[in-house]
């Protein structure tokens, strides 16, 4: 039995849909070093489709895919059926079952999820809302904002910030440095859009002293200094309390932890 084996990721779309549910898997066997996965994308006739899995079935490989197309989602299981070819078919058992529940039949349309519809345009207004206020650039964005980010430096602002403008929503964030006066502005939005962020010194240390290396600078300034850190974030904490806003600790926190959160809480 192969222990890395070769991943075929095929879909009627652009497939991000099929690679992210492989890549969800993977993080699962960490001893796996699985590097041959072979994305298909916009797949348009039976032609193309036998000879992907023809070329999959030489290589004793494993079928991943999202066709909604109903006959290559037929064609892809009969031949794996026929072959003993490995495949999962991401959206069929879903479908399958709406379609049971409510008796509407699927649209079988490639590429509905990234369709050019309003929620497109406002996805692409979201991230360019999010690019344009980042870093306080103009604290007038507070009032337009959905989500107001604060933190000091290297609490991972902008990456969430792009993170969550990707799920439409607008957000300017502002790093708090305890020698800059803070904005008018900032008192004037809901509590409920402004977000805290927090770590611990240890690990903030670690992270500025990674970047001034990363930037060939010294790594002894104040920038990564305990003392200066302690600094920052007893004041981020007073400024915290002073808006009365959630604050989440960041550290061993990925991105995507760190806005499920923020859902949860809005």
């Amino acid at each position: 039995m192969s222990k890395n084996p070769v991943i075929y990721v095929l879909s009627d779309s652009i497939g991000e849909t099929a690679q992210n549910v492989v890549s969800a898997v993977l993080v699962q066997f960490p001893t796996l070093k699985i590097t041959d996965i072979r994305r298909y994308p916009f797949i348009e006739d039976k032609t193309m489709l036998n000879d992907i899995l023809n070329e999959a079935l030489k290589e004793n490989g494993v079928i991943v895919h999202t066709l909604v197309t109903a006959t290559f989602v037929e064609l892809v299981t009969k031949f794996c059926q026929e072959t003993g070819l490995s495949y999962v078919d991401v959206m069929s058992p879903l479908t399958n079952v709406i379609h049971a529940k409510t008796g509407i039949a699927p649209k079988e349309e490639p590429g509905a999820l990234h369709k050019l519809d309003e929620h497109y345009f406002n996805r692409v207004s979201a991230i360019e809302f999010a690019v344009k206020y980042d870093d306080g650039k103009d604290p007038r964005s507070f009032l337009l904002a959905d989500y107001i980010i604060l933190g000091i430096s290297r609490t991972s602002k902008t990456p969430l910030s792009m993170y969550l403008a990707n799920r439409n929503y607008k957000v300017a964030n502002l790093p708090l440095i305890p020698e800059a006066i803070l904005p008018k502005e900032l008192f004037e939005v809901d509590p409920s859009k402004i977000i805290g962020l927090t770590s611990s010194s240890e690990a903030l240390k670690k992270i500025r002293t990674s970047r001034l290396r990363s930037l060939g600078l010294n790594e002894d300034s104040s920038y990564s200094s305990e003392e200066r850190i302690l600094e920052e974030l007893t004041y981020a904490e007073r400024i915290y309390h002073e808006l009365g806003i959630k604050v989440i600790n960041v550290e061993h926190r990925a991105i995507e932890e760190t806005a499920a959160l923020i859902y949860e809480s809005y």
